[in-house]
């Protein structure tokens, strides 16, 4: 736990990135910096006197035990205050976190749970959690796989936070069709044990980085299914650090799938412009629709039977999405390890970036 600096000649310490903690009780200290080093965070200890006013408003976020609470109340009002209870019988500690501006009273054990959640949340710098679209394909062979990787690519190409997510044992891994099955970092099989609260950062770190995005996939091995809480909590953590996470999902939902869709905001459902694709996609959309309220279609054209795709979204009581055209080269591409959607051009990609532009906020310029 980082203290602050007693020279008055040296330096403004720099803003804390982890949690700033204020107090003189050594057991109420030792329980935050456990709690904090469970979240991966680093706090900054103060006490004593109150803290300098950058540090105060900066800190992501502020734990103030209740021996200090007189001491701090003079400062600025600012949100992410909470105020740690000492004794469970003093009734005056409500007037104190008025005073202090607080935003919950806690109490040690009892809180920890709920804190070390904050912790971590705050720790994270938890925004606005990733748009989060579930790929799907109404028939083997629909290209849900193709498109899951383009839109994953085109994001990270456009300076979107980027993960995608393979929820599909049986799909031959989106490593490959990334052209990094070589590459390191962990794939789900080391991930099955996973459990409550997992770190959104160091899950994308943990994972191999390719084509600017993080990508978790399977492995060569035999294991075939995770558990469905280990689904919940990667897709939770790879949901908390934002930007866009690209699910593809299989046809046939064993229950880490069906977990993984009914995480997701928006379902695109991949369906060839062919009246055998077209009547089985119809089951596969009744079952997506009782786990995700946003499902829509995405044709790829023409078919042999002139249908459109206004025409075949229409039959299968779904928006469309849009239309894809045949895509020269792609299959050789994806043999040379160049992923769906690199190019950045042809109907893959205009479609994505079409997609994106309209689901997702412009990356603020630098």
């Amino acid at each position: 736990m980082s203290t602050p600096t007693t020279d008055p000649h040296a330096a403004e310490p720099p803003a804390p990135r982890g949690p700033l903690v204020v107090t003189a009780d050594p057991l109420l200290a030792e329980q935050l910096a456990r709690l904090c080093a469970a979240a991966g965070a680093e706090p900054h200890l103060f006490h004593g006197e109150p803290p300098p006013r950058r540090i105060w408003e900066a800190a992501p976020l502020v734990l103030v035990g209740d021996d200090q609470a007189q001491l701090c109340s003079g400062l600025a009002r600012r949100p992410g205050v909470l105020l740690l209870g000492l004794d469970l019988d003093d009734g005056e500690i409500w007037v104190r976190a008025v005073q202090l501006g607080a935003e919950h009273v806690l109490f040690l054990p009892d809180a920890q749970s709920w804190l070390l959640d904050r912790i971590a949340d705050a720790t994270e710098g938890v925004g606005p959690a990733a748009l989060t679209v579930a790929v799907l394909g109404g028939r083997g062979g629909a290209g849900a796989s193709t498109l899951a990787c383009a839109l994953a690519v085109t994001g990270a190409r456009a300076g979107h936070r980027t993960m995608l997510i393979d929820a599909d044992p049986l799909g031959g891994g989106l490593d490959v069709l990334l052209g990094g099955e070589q590459a390191g970092g962990l794939r789900w099989p080391d991930l099955a044990g996973s459990r409550g609260r997992v770190s959104g950062a160091e899950l994308a770190k943990a994972l191999p980085e390719l084509h600017r995005l993080s990508a978790l996939s399977w492995d060569r091995s035999d294991t075939l299914a995770i558990p469905p809480e280990a689904m919940q909590s990667v897709l939770a953590a790879a949901r908390r650090r934002g930007g866009l996470v690209v699910l593809d999902v299989p046809r046939h939902l064993d229950p880490a799938a069906a977990q993984a869709l009914e995480q997701a905001d928006t379902g695109l459902l991949v369906v060839p412009a062919e009246l055998r694709a077209v009547a089985a996609a119809d089951r596969v959309a009744a079952m997506a629709r009782m786990r995700l309220t946003d499902l829509r279609a995405v044709v790829r054209v023409p078919g042999p039977a002139g249908l459109t795709g206004r025409e075949i979204a229409r039959g299968l009581r779904l928006r469309l999405a849009g239309e894809l055209l045949p895509e020269p080269g792609i299959t050789v591409d994806a043999e040379r390890g160049s992923p769906p959607g690199i190019r950045g051009r042809g109907p893959l990609a205009r479609f994505c970036d079409g997609f994106l532009t309209e689901a997702m906020p412009p990356v603020p310029v630098a």
